[in-house]
């Protein structure tokens, strides 16, 4: 028995609020509503955080901070971000549900101005992005999409669950080396900077 329409799921994770089906419209393959419009928001969530970490990037190139490998890694992590939406997307779609077009949040990260700043931000993004997809795995099974949630929990949970655990030890030599939150760790910044491996392997 299919949802009603205008149920919605009382959450703190970024459900589509706009998200409207369209009946009939297509296909729906055991897709609960409530779970559709849940997937849907995190894809728009995954994109804002792809859009926050090409934003981080985009500082460590900029002439006063100028540190190529950590620009790279943030360009890198941003394209891997992008690649987790348009998977979810791409899931959307096969499972006959529909995607609602949202405006992408501004990144909110001009103040950054220091490596581990801006480590700790994609930390607390990651940490966010965690506890949203346990809670989209909680609500499929919920409502009897066990597909959903294997989906999530495989492809999209897991991986990250490493990223961040790589991105805490990453964290803790930018600590040791001497980075500082206040753009202060100056000789620091360029040795976590010269981490060639450790910034390609997270």
């Amino acid at each position: 028995m299919s949802e009603p329409s205008g149920k919605r799921l009382k959450t703190n994770f970024p459900i589509c609020k706009t998200h409207r089906t369209v009946m009939g419209s297509r296909a729906k393959q055991n897709f609960p509503t409530v779970v559709e419009e849940s997937v849907c928001g995190v894809t728009t969530l995954l994109m804002e955080v792809a859009y926050r970490l090409e934003a981080l990037a985009n500082i460590f190139e900029q002439d006063d901070h100028a540190l190529p490998r950590v620009a790279a890694f943030f360009h890198h992590q941003s394209e891997k971000e992008q690649e987790q939406a348009e998977a979810l997307l791409d899931y959307l779609n096969e499972r006959g549900g529909l995607y609602c077009n949202k405006d992408i949040q501004k990144p909110g990260c001009e103040s950054v101005c220091a490596v581990l700043q801006a480590l700790e931000l994609m930390l607390a993004q990651w940490k966010e992005l965690m506890a949203v997809l346990v809670e989209l795995i909680q609500c499929a099974r919920e409502r009897g999409d066990a597909h959903t949630a294997s989906v999530v929990k495989s492809r999209f949970l897991g991986p990250l669950v490493t990223k961040v655990k790589t991105l805490g030890d990453l964290m803790t030599n930018a600590r040791k080396v001497g980075c500082a939150t206040n753009g202060s760790g100056g000789f620091g910044e360029y040795l976590i900077d010269q981490l060639q491996e450790e910034l390609s392997s997270a």
